[in-house]
């Protein structure tokens, strides 16, 4: 059975997202319209990019983020509420040393993983701009979708 984001990522509507975004620096694809797959409408989007902890290669996904108190950025690991991780988590899990690009801003990042108190305060700011997260997360079964935080090195 394929995955359906992985399907996504290579050759669909991620593909063509990441690719906008690249060809623009960021101008074209930083806001990505949410709304026709049942999100909310406009979302600000980085570009992820990890090393594939099997390939070696570099690899870069567009993500849906928010903003902590402290200037990192948010993202969640939700991959639509699978009951897997994204590959793209995996990889960082591996090498939490990333590259982060939002719109033309390019930098080093060091990406970790909240937990506790501070994770529910992030899900709950990352819920509020992006409903679905709750139905993913529904959907994800004992898979606790993690939440990252990215920290500019």
């Amino acid at each position: 059975m394929s995955d359906p984001i992985v399907k996504a990522s290579t050759s669909g509507w991620i593909a063509e997202h990441r690719e906008k975004y690249l060809a623009s620096n960021g101008a074209d694809g930083h806001m990505w319209d949410s709304a026709p797959l049942g999100g909310p409408g406009l979302l600000p989007t980085l570009l992820l990019t990890t090393i594939g902890r099997k390939s070696g290669e570099a690899r870069i996904m567009p993500l849906i983020y928010g903003e902590t108190d402290s200037g990192g950025y948010i993202v969640i690991a939700s991959k639509g509420g699978a009951l897997k991780h994204p590959a793209w988590y995996l990889n960082l899990i591996a090498e939490p040393k990333v590259e982060v690009q939002v719109i033309a801003d390019k930098f080093t990042a060091k990406a970790r993983i909240a937990s506790g108190e501070e994770r529910a305060a992030l899900w709950a700011q990352q819920e509020k701009l992006y409903p679905p997260y709750d139905e993913y997360q529904k959907n994800a079964g004992e898979r606790e979708i993690p939440v990252i935080v990215l920290e500019r090195l």
